[in-house]
């Protein structure tokens, strides 16, 4: 744990990473730099320090130095906004990949009122939410925490998705990669009539 931290706070130094409490920026608030974007990279920009995602499917990957980028136990807390009807998730323990929907780790839930039921804070197919616990057009933090195979959502400080792994009765035999494991994150561009923004991105190594 020691090693660790220090390494935290060589990387801080070294890379000029925004870390305070234990937490490390992962966007820089300038450009894209420590991401990379398959599919349609267009589809994510930076504008006024936010990450405005608007296009066809694409997936953001954080291939940064924090952590060699590669997270297991950890918080992640993300500031974002959707406007109406769009749709978009995070992603976590996963890995690169060039095209498709990630095959590798779980997704949280990004959407208010797109017209797939499943709504913020979902782990998405897994334990998913119906309830809408935030608005379009407001910006509202993501709070991800897992420790082991438990998995927490918070909305806005409220929990409103709990899950561990371990105990899911229900698990789909075919489930393959998307499981607890270890991994990097990802941001989704849904569709093109999905606008979404993010203003920060920033993970706490447990």
């Amino acid at each position: 744990m020691k090693r660790l931290l220090v390494l935290i706070f060589l990387v801080t130094i070294s890379f000029g990473i925004n870390a305070q409490d234990g937490w490390i920026s992962l966007f820089n608030g300038k450009d894209l730099e420590g991401w990379k974007i398959g599919e349609n990279p267009d589809s994510f920009k930076v504008e006024d320090g936010i990450i405005k995602i608007d296009g066809p499917r694409a997936h953001a990957f954080y291939v940064g130095e924090v952590n060699d980028g590669e997270f297991k136990d950890f918080e992640l807390m993300v500031e974002l906004k959707t406007m109406p009807k769009a749709n978009s998730g995070i992603f976590f323990h996963t890995a690169y990949q060039e095209d498709g929907w990630p095959d590798k780790g779980y997704e949280v839930q990004v959407n208010q009122s797109h017209g797939d039921w499943r709504r913020s804070g979902s782990l998405y197919s897994f334990n998913d939410v119906r309830e809408t616990y935030v608005k379009d057009g407001d910006w509202y933090t993501t709070h991800i925490i897992v420790k082991g195979d438990h998995v927490t959502v918070k909305l806005d400080g409220k929990t409103v998705m709990e899950y561990i792994e371990s105990e899911d009765g229900n698990r789909p035999e075919n489930a393959g990669e998307k499981r607890i494991d270890k991994g990097t994150f990802a941001i989704q561009a849904h569709d093109p009539e999905s606008v979404i923004y993010y203003r920060s991105i920033k993970v706490k190594v447990l």
